[in-house]
């Protein structure tokens, strides 16, 4: 595929990035689209992998009937038969009338199906039976239905390892791995971690009308290090979070907002909490936060932070009508002990090929303390760390 041609199909389906390993998935679709093989997907949680199937049915015959995507893991598995297979009136309690399943709606298209390794062991029969002759059964019913049904699936396990353990069919996973596309984890796509904070902060300050975020070399060399393991689906809440804490309303003149490392670490997270997000918000039903609970956490933020820029304005006000009195002077030889300090988290440093996180986080660290004449308090207040950890970082520092 040549390079114009992959491009293309970039902005059509809204990726971004140039990562050797996200090319190939995209050609390997590309290439497969034509026929009826079945593809797996593989990756980690929050890489994307919903839109290579939706590349694929596009760039089929079959790109004008039915695309359904199915997340398997939110499925309870009393009802999934049902759901996946449809159901006859009377088949179990609350069946109260005939019920289409996916593979009848999705006759003649394409059906995506998500976290395939959560399927149980008697669905994986009746999907093997599927996928071999186009067969299958309501839920109730005796009565053989076929259907024209291309399946893609996905998943974030090792389906290998689960056919060892037993709870993954072989024959199955054999059956839906006649193509497999893996997509690479966010970590291994480091010169795209900027190109899609940037296009995170430009879409979400483009629904709010704020200021686009943008970040100095060594800001973007610390959003590089972390080693993301929430993938795109982290970077994006987070970018949306410091856009919504960060940013201000667009004026004339005035678009964009640029933040160093110092403004940037607090909302990194630490290596401990990795699961979590920097700002913590409400998730959906299937692990991603809904369109609702996206736009009340953010018109939350503003308000919250509209409020303490009027606190700040009212605060300074007050302070520039009354009467000025001279400063206490810093007392940099009358810091607390670091050991009579409370104990919190370990501020963590990762370092990249080329660049020391490190040495870049200490140089910051003494540049607030001559700022502040020696004062560690106010210094720890500039960089929105803890006092200890600039006795830690010193004390490292002289050793």
């Amino acid at each position: 595929m040549d390079t114009q041609e992959l491009q293309r199909i970039k902005n059509k389906f809204d990726i971004v990035g140039s990562d050797a390993g996200l090319n190939h998935a995209i050609e390997t679709a590309a290439a497969v689209a034509p026929t009826d093989l079945a593809v797996l997907i593989t990756g980690e949680s929050g890489v994307g992998k919903e839109t290579i199937p939706q590349i694929i049915h596009q760039m089929s015959r079959r790109r004008n009937g039915r695309y359904l995507p199915v997340n398997c893991g939110a499925i309870p598995e009393g009802t999934i038969n049902a759901e996946l297979f449809g159901h006859e009136k009377g088949a179990f309690t609350g069946a109260i009338g005939e019920r289409k399943g996916y593979f009848e709606v999705a006759d003649g298209g394409t059906l995506f199906l998500d976290e395939i390794g959560e399927l149980p062991k008697d669905t994986q029969a009746m999907l093997l039976r599927v996928l071999q002759s186009g067969e299958y059964m309501k839920v109730g019913s005796s009565k053989v239905e076929k259907t024209d049904v291309r399946i893609i699936a996905a998943t974030n396990l090792d389906l290998r390892r689960a056919v060892e353990r037993g709870t993954f069919r072989e024959d199955l996973y054999y059956r839906l791995n006649a193509v497999q596309i893996k997509m690479p984890a966010l970590r291994e796509r480091r010169d795209d971690i900027y190109l899609l904070f940037r296009k995170f902060t430009s879409d979400f300050s483009e629904r709010y009308n704020l200021r686009k975020i943008s970040l100095t070399h060594e800001a973007i060399a610390l959003l590089r290090s972390y080693r993301w393991p929430g993938n795109i689906r982290q970077l994006k809440n987070l970018t949306e979070a410091i856009t919504a804490m960060e940013s201000k309303p667009v004026t004339p003149g005035a678009e964009r907002i640029e933040l160093d490392a110092a403004a940037l670490a607090p909302y990194i997270p630490d290596e401990k909490d990795t699961m979590l997000p920097a700002v913590a918000a409400p998730s959906g039903a299937q692990g991603g936060m809904s369109d609702d609970d996206k736009r009340r956490f953010v018109k939350a933020l503003l308000d919250l932070k509209q409020e303490v820029d009027r606190l700040r304005e009212r605060v300074d006000a007050q302070q520039t009508s009354a009467p000025s009195e001279p400063a206490p002077l810093p007392q940099p030889h009358q810091a607390v002990a670091p050991e009579d300090l409370p104990e919190e988290a370990e501020w963590q440093e990762p370092e990249e090929d080329g660049l020391s996180i490190r040495k870049m986080t200490g140089d910051m660290i003494e540049r607030a303390l001559e700022k502040h004449g020696g004062n560690v308090k106010l210094a720890a207040a500039e960089l929105g760390i803890s006092e200890r950890t600039i006795y830690r970082k010193r004390a490292q520092k002289k050793s």
